[in-house]
């Protein structure tokens, strides 16, 4: 099972963080971030039951990005998808297709739940390399927050014994192919208004992905001198 770090992102309910706490308990989990928190109280000591202690390690921080740091992999829920193509920041893995996925990976996940009645806003999800759901009734398909976590974490639990993959690329190294992406857009003069959709669909495909190190070098280098080739007006050398 790869290193798992349960992120929740304004929690409302005291409750719910601790019955969080207790799932990971329950599937061998320790790491909990919270992002901006409500109170940690008697109420979410007593729905953590045994995983108290998950709750009194838990980390608080400002914003998701330091709430993610150090993680490989990033990937956001989410009650509320698409079906068509289009609309990138919510095409989803099923929860049960994402833990076979990652299954066999040692290095650190991040799994990041959203707020009780909002979910995770627009900017939030564009910063995940990827979109969990869990397949639910048509007619009322957002689950609790803390039964979500519990059914993810529970998918993880039951793949978590696959063999050893192939080292992946480190999440920074990511960012510089992002980065090195939207330079390609800008060389090649792609439409300005479509730039921003385009970036998030290239993140989204590189996390369905999981990029190794040797393919994350081979497509840093074909980006980096495609745009410099453009840039310059020269020939492939």
């Amino acid at each position: 099972m790869p290193l798992v770090r349960i992120v929740l992102v304004g929690p409302k309910f005291g409750g719910n963080v601790g019955a969080v706490a207790r799932s990971m308990a329950n599937f061998d989990i320790e790491e909990l971030y919270l992002v901006d928190p409500c109170g940690i109280g008697d109420e979410a000591y007593r729905r953590a039951k045994h995983g108290s202690g998950v709750l009194d390690g838990a980390v608080s921080v400002n914003t998701l990005d330091e709430a993610v740091e150090g993680c490989f992999l990033v990937a956001g829920t989410s009650g509320i998808t698409t079906k068509g193509d289009r609309n990138y920041t919510r095409i989803p893995l099923p929860a049960r297709e994402f833990a076979q996925q990652v299954s066999g990976y040692s290095e650190k996940i991040a799994v990041v739940f959203g707020r009780e009645d909002t979910g995770l806003f627009q900017e939030e999800l564009n910063k995940c390399d990827l979109l969990i759901h869990i397949p639910a009734c048509e007619r009322y398909p957002v689950l609790n927050l803390s039964h979500a976590a519990a059914v993810i974490m529970y998918e993880l639990f039951q793949h978590g014994n696959s063999a050893r993959r192939p080292e992946p690329a480190e999440r920074k190294e990511k960012e510089y192919m992002f980065s090195f992406f939207d330079d390609l857009m800008e060389a090649i003069d792609y439409p300005e208004h479509r730039r921003a959709d385009t970036s998030v669909m290239f993140r989204r495909m590189m996390g369905r992905s999981i990029p190794t190190k040797y393919e994350y070098n081979t497509i840093m280098g074909i980006l980096g001198d495609a745009s410099k080739i453009i840039k310059n007006g020269k020939k492939w050398e």
